[in-house]
């Protein structure tokens, strides 16, 4: 008869996988080889008697056996890794924290938060996803997911860390070679870079209502390379204000129609554990909450 040590051998190996994608990446957050996760994993196959990952040279999936077991082994995996925050408290908490944000959000908290929260609590592993695409928190073993704009129905709990603030931005070296615009009317005879989000740019939208579409000579799907663009002068675009602080605190970028407001867009932080909130994930959320000042707009 195997006993209970047997049975749970290469869960967490098996789990961590899973979501990692790849033994490194489970080998990284366990503290363990790759070869010995592989090994562990391999070990629980044959207990069960059963393939439960799916191999290649470049890709490792669950097979459909592989993932109705992970399904049913992580939330309980989860939870004992849970139990250990029943008799944490700050100053020893530990543990390692999944945390989702979008790109044009996440160098901001990787720049100026991330750093010194890992300061605070140098025993917590802080696990930064930095993605525009839509994370399945529970499916992906996420802890926390930062989302930009209203919520959608969701099982989710959220809480508010603020509203963003967007501006149009130019360098001073394109202002001078181009003018400065004085209108929204203005922005037609301009090089209006353009957002790509699934494809389709996105709108200059001011706080009015007023929506223009941009065209230039350069569009992107990613929010750096158009900070990047702009600032070697190529043209105009909207940010998000917290994305390009520091390049207008250094006068590389300069605000365009600083007095005809852009529209504004919530920011929250969300979970999906219910009341039993671990507390590593609630330092962190405190830790947002104070670093951006919930009660104040994010544009300041």
């Amino acid at each position: 008869m195997t006993t209970i040590l047997e049975r749970t051998a290469g869960l967490l190996a098996f789990v961590r996988t899973v979501d990692a994608g790849s033994f490194a990446g489970a080998a990284r957050s366990i503290g363990a080889s790759p070869s010995a996760v592989s090994k562990s994993v391999s070990r629980l196959e044959q207990r069960l008697g059963v393939r439960l990952l799916q191999r290649s040279t470049r890709t490792l999936s669950p097979t459909s056996e592989g993932a109705a077991y992970y399904e049913h082994v992580a939330p309980h995996l989860r939870a004992i890794e849970e139990a250990d925050d029943v008799v944490q408290v700050p100053g020893n908490v530990r543990g390692v924290l999944r945390v989702t944000v979008p790109s044009t959000f996440g160098r901001p908290l990787i720049s100026a938060w991330a750093g010194s929260f890992l300061e605070r609590y140098p025993d917590i592993k802080l696990d930064l996803s930095v993605t525009d695409r839509r994370v399945d928190l529970i499916r992906e073993g996420f802890d926390l997911a930062v989302r930009i704009g209203e919520l959608e129905d969701t099982n989710l709990i959220g809480r508010s860390l603020g509203v963003l603030q967007y501006v149009l931005g130019a360098s001073p070296e394109y202002l001078q070679r181009r003018g400065i615009p004085q209108s929204i009317d203005d922005l037609t005879q301009h090089a209006c870079l353009r957002h790509l989000l699934g494809g389709r740019p996105q709108a200059f939208t001011f706080a009015d209502g007023t929506r223009v579409i941009p065209n230039g000579p350069f569009d992107s799907d990613d929010a750096q390379s158009l900070i990047e663009a702009v600032i070697k002068g190529v043209g105009i675009t909207q940010f998000m204000r917290i994305a390009i602080e520091d390049e207008l605190a250094a006068g590389r970028l300069n605000v365009v129609l600083p007095g005809i407001p852009m529209f504004t867009t919530p920011v929250y932080v969300l979970h999906a554990f219910g009341r039993q909130l671990p507390l590593r994930a609630r330092l962190f959320i405190d830790f947002l909450v104070d670093a951006l000042g919930v009660s104040r707009n994010l544009s300041l």
